[in-house]
């Protein structure tokens, strides 16, 4: 049995996303029960030169958005950065998992091959669909969710290693 482009890509990102929107809502919670400003959640960073919360989220969601969109050679949609509650960050990845879902398995499958190129601050990256898919979307996609994990977490947020796998 083989694995495609599309079975490698779309329902992995829409699953991350759902399980980090999890995680969001117990740290909403956790939030409320502490009597903490969720803000102090939302900005907060595990180190000084590391994104907040905020950004891992939007970075995560737009990983997925542009990874899909380039890996199906169509039109990537603008989700401006403008998330400052649990509630918005939430609405951004419902977004995000909207279109990554509504892209279809025939715009992916095929596209192995399929030059993808990446603009970067030195110039524009060129990977084949499979490396980008590989080797730069799905890390950085759990790179993120991982650092928003982490965040919370050492924030006291209970959460266990199923809150990232998520539900079966």
């Amino acid at each position: 049995m083989t694995l495609s482009m599309y079975q490698a890509s779309v329902p992995v990102f829409a699953r991350a996303l759902n399980n980090l929107s999890a995680i969001l809502d117990k740290a909403a919670a956790s939030a409320e029960a502490r009597k903490i400003d969720p803000a102090v959640l939302i900005n907060d960073r595990l180190s000084p030169d590391m994104l907040p919360l905020s950004r891992q989220v939007q970075i995560a969601a737009d990983t997925a958005v542009r990874g899909a969109a380039r890996l199906a050679a169509v039109e990537i949609p603008s989700m401006p950065d403008t998330e400052t509650s649990f509630a918005e960050l939430r609405e951004r990845l419902a977004r995000a998992i909207a279109f990554v879902e509504s892209v279809p398995a025939d715009k992916i499958d095929g596209g192995e091959e399929r030059t993808v190129t990446l603009p970067m601050r030195d110039g524009e990256v060129n990977f084949t669909g499979q490396s980008f898919l590989l080797s730069f979307v799905l890390p950085n996609i759990f790179f993120h969710v991982t650092a928003a994990y982490a965040i919370l977490r050492h924030n006291g947020v209970e959460l266990g290693k199923m809150d990232y796998i998520g539900p079966r």
